[in-house]
């Protein structure tokens, strides 16, 4: 059965077609969860809730993006909203203590930036892990595709910074190959 068929039986109702499309996607959307969320248990919930807003909406679900494009936005916004309850709560334990750390240096980044890596990793992991294209990660994250290419460059960027610091790597890797690789034009 194609992932449009299950899709239409289990917007029908079908426990069992719903099953299959869970099986199918599970280990995606957990993993983009994952790297969005950073930690396993938060991820797990997540990916829990996606699927849960998935079964919910299926009725209304219009099918103008494919199927894994609406999910993985679900994905995205549960994992989101995850980020946003553990801040919450970290807040409300660090005002519950008797030192309130108000003098203290924190050394974690901050909400905003923490915000901005999280838009970072969602794009490039759309991108390299579950391989969409930049239309399609327009369509989940909501923005313009030039949005979605200045974070993918920016998350790279980041990434080569972090690889080059820990001696992960070295010297110049162009991310794709070059036209005149192997002929003796392409750069050493």
């Amino acid at each position: 059965m194609t992932v449009d068929e299950l899709v239409r039986r289990a917007a029908e109702g079908d426990e069992n077609a719903f099953g299959e499309l869970v099986g199918l996607y599970e280990k995606k959307v957990y993993h983009l969860t994952l790297r969005m969320c950073g930690n396993p248990e938060d991820a797990e919930d997540a990916a829990q809730e996606a699927f849960l807003s998935a079964w919910r909406g299926l009725p209304r679900f219009r099918g103008e993006s494919g199927f894994s494009t609406w999910l993985y936005r679900l994905a995205s916004n549960a994992a989101i909203d995850c980020i946003r309850r553990s801040r919450r709560q970290r807040e409300e334990a660090s005002l519950d203590g008797e030192t309130p750390g108000i003098n203290a240096v924190d050394g974690a980044p901050s909400p905003q930036a923490q915000a901005e890596g999280a838009e970072l990793r969602q794009a490039l992991a759309l991108r390299e892990l579950h391989e969409l294209s930049y239309e399609e990660i327009a369509a989940v994250l909501e923005v313009d595709l030039g949005t979605v290419k200045s974070r993918i460059s920016r998350a790279r960027g980041a990434l080569r910074k972090i690889l080059l610091k820990n001696g992960n790597l070295s010297g110049y890797l162009p991310s794709k190959p070059t036209e005149n690789a192997g002929k003796g034009g392409g750069r050493s």
